[in-house]
């Protein structure tokens, strides 16, 4: 071979060599597994419990467990307990002290009030707050009954034996409050009459000023203008059995829990939350609203 030709092989063999083995991939195939094994799964840690919120308790309103008993009113939405003790012919202190309210003003839906006396059996009547042997007694409300004389008590007892009357207290009782002697409260003559809907009394028109007269003797029970509607009003409690409201008056002349006799003047006719001026006068048996007209004596 001649020296040139072989001067060429010896130079380009390596290079060939070397491109030759440039073009194998030096990465290595892909093994594939043809067995696989699933992945561990690694359990999560449990999650603390998450508590659950608890229930706020829910307390009933006061006097719930007498709710639905005679004797016992459920206040409503609106209700003030001014007309819960005039609706149930009772004195609003009383219902107060009779179901510890600490602030009559606060009183809530749901909360069930007494409003009869404790140990008194509802729709009956008990002794009444004025004693004495003269229907037309008029001693204070709070006065002791007179001590009787001696000679007095002799004769009672030698009197014949009264019979037993334990049967009769309650309707003696009612039978006495009925015979209260009444007044008319204005001297001015009806102006609208008693509809047991729509006006629950007697209406009288008048001037600003005209006197208001207590139709008898008996305690005021409240003298205000709490009660939506009625203006400045005045309620007299005569007995157990019977109140009377005297509304819109210009001025009060009486406070609470002042003895009042009939005929005594006790407020001035005026026109609070009323349009014109007016008495508005209502009379209260064991706290339903009767006609007044039936009570009054003839003009």
């Amino acid at each position: 071979m001649p020296s040139s030709l072989r001067l060429l092989f010896v130079t380009l063999i390596p290079s060939l060599l070397l491109s030759a083995c440039s073009s194998v991939s030096l990465n290595q195939a892909p093994v594939e597994d043809r067995n696989p094994q699933p992945p561990k799964v690694v359990a999560a840690p449990p999650a603390p419990a998450a508590s659950a919120p608890a229930t706020p308790e829910v307390k009933p309103p006061p006097g719930a467990e007498n709710a639905g008993k005679p004797g016992y009113y459920t206040v409503k939405p609106g209700d003030a307990l001014i007309r819960i003790a005039l609706d149930n012919g009772q004195s609003w202190r009383d219902v107060a002290k009779w179901n510890g309210l600490e602030n009559p003003n606060r009183i809530e839906v749901g909360q069930v009030l007494r409003v009869v006396p404790p140990g008194v059996e509802p729709g009956t009547a008990t002794a009444r707050p004025i004693a004495g042997a003269a229907k037309t007694e008029t001693r204070p409300l709070d006065a002791k009954p007179p001590v009787a004389s001696a000679s007095a008590a002799s004769a009672a007892t030698t009197a014949a034996a009264p019979k037993d009357t334990s049967k009769d207290t309650a309707k003696d009782s009612a039978s006495d409050d009925d015979n209260l002697a009444w007044a008319w409260p204005v001297s001015q003559p009806v102006s609208a009459g008693f509809d047991e809907q729509r006006n629950k009394g007697l209406d009288f028109a008048g001037k600003p000023g005209d006197p208001v007269l207590a139709v008898a003797d008996g305690r005021v029970v409240y003298a205000g203008s709490g009660l939506r509607g009625y203006g400045n009003l005045v309620i007299i409690k005569h007995n157990n059995t019977y109140l009377t409201a005297y509304a819109h008056n210009r001025a009060m002349l009486v406070e609470q829990d002042q003895v009042v006799r009939k005929g005594q003047r006790i407020a001035e006719m005026g026109s609070t939350e009323s349009d014109t001026v007016k008495l508005h006068f209502e009379v209260r048996k064991l706290g339903k609203p009767v006609d007044p007209a039936k009570l009054l004596p003839p003009r």
